[in-house]
């Protein structure tokens, strides 16, 4: 059964809210709002805040918290449903019957906040029909600090297709870039040596986007694809994939952004047996170009290393000072 709560209920709405609070594993810089969180409940209670309870048995299984909060707005501030009750169709009915007395009030949308760790609880609401509309980023200061501290240089990058098939590749890349935030200068051009260069002038500025496109384009057109580029013309980063997998990771010095487990600092170490079978570099010539370091001051200028990484990948157009229009 669902039924609205009343102020005699505060005593389980608090039990309910604490037993929600204390299973969220909330990130480490947030405070204990719980209290504060409970004192709102308590004056919402007390307008048209809508506060529901399941019970099952006659003892109280679920919580849920809603609010109107604009013209056609309403939030699910709180959903909770006790372990042993789960599975039985209860919070989907707590949200129905939210929805159904927000609804009466001329609410036309729901939303809700979920954590990104929480893997199950985005699931089912991705099943009822909810869909992110915005992302709350979080930096810790300390880190914040550094990284903005250190001087900046350029950041760029390219794609590199292992094939003489230049339309191809246009197709390829023509249904990946609006997924993700195709600019207006694009170019897909080549073949040089057997590889299509692929540069567009936003991605190319963004290294998770530049990695992005190179293993969708690895996935699609099934074959060895390469992600290149400089962060902050410090650090040289380049994936290879093969047929949508990531085979091999390097970055110039590992520990750029922060302290690495060892096993990671050697993960992104280049593996010149992968690199040998699937762009035919010469072992040697890798071990010897493609090194990594604790800092950019132990390796040449990066933008003197990334061609000569390119120079043994046997890839052209990696460099910086490529234009879209060129």
């Amino acid at each position: 059964m669902i039924r609205d709560a009343t102020t005699e209920d505060l005593p389980v709405v608090r039990q309910l809210f604490r037993e929600l609070s204390h299973e969220l594993e909330e990130p480490p810089h947030r405070d204990d709002d719980t209290e504060e969180d409970l004192a709102k409940i308590e004056r919402g209670l007390e307008k048209d805040w809508h506060v529901l309870i399941a019970e099952h048995d006659g003892a109280p299984v679920g919580l849920a918290v809603a609010d109107k909060q604009g013209a056609r707005v309403g939030y699910l501030s709180s959903l909770y449903v006790r372990p042993a009750a789960r599975g039985n169709g209860i919070a989907s009915e707590l949200v129905r019957q939210v929805a159904a007395r927000l609804a009466a009030q001329g609410v036309e949308v729901i939303e809700l906040d979920v954590l990104t760790a929480n893997d199950a609880a985005r699931a089912i609401y991705e099943r009822w029909g909810f869909a992110p509309v915005q992302v709350s980023l979080a930096a810790p200061i300390s880190a914040l600090e550094q990284r903005l501290s250190r001087p900046s240089g350029p950041t760029f990058g390219s794609v590199h297709v292992q094939t003489d098939d230049v339309a191809a590749v246009e197709r390829a890349v023509q249904k990946a870039l609006p997924r993700l935030g195709r600019s207006a200068g694009t170019a897909v051009t080549g073949p040089r040596n057997g590889w299509v260069a692929v540069h567009d002038e936003l991605i190319d500025r963004e290294p998770k986007l530049l990695h992005r496109l190179a293993k969708e384009l690895s996935y699609t057109i099934g074959g060895v694809v390469l992600a290149i580029g400089v962060e902050d013309g410090a650090v040289v980063r380049y994936a290879l994939f093969d047929r949508g997998g990531n085979v091999d990771e390097y970055a110039s010095v590992p520990e750029y952004h922060e302290p690495l487990p060892p096993g990671d600092v050697i993960a992104l170490g280049a593996n010149p047996t992968v690199l040998a079978r699937l762009t035919g570099a010469d072992p040697a010539r890798v071990r010897e170009i493609v090194r990594t370091a604790t800092s950019p001051a132990e390796l040449p200028p990066a933008s003197d290393l990334i061609e000569a990484i390119a120079d043994v990948l046997g890839v052209a157009e990696a460099g910086h000072g490529w234009v879209a229009s060129s």
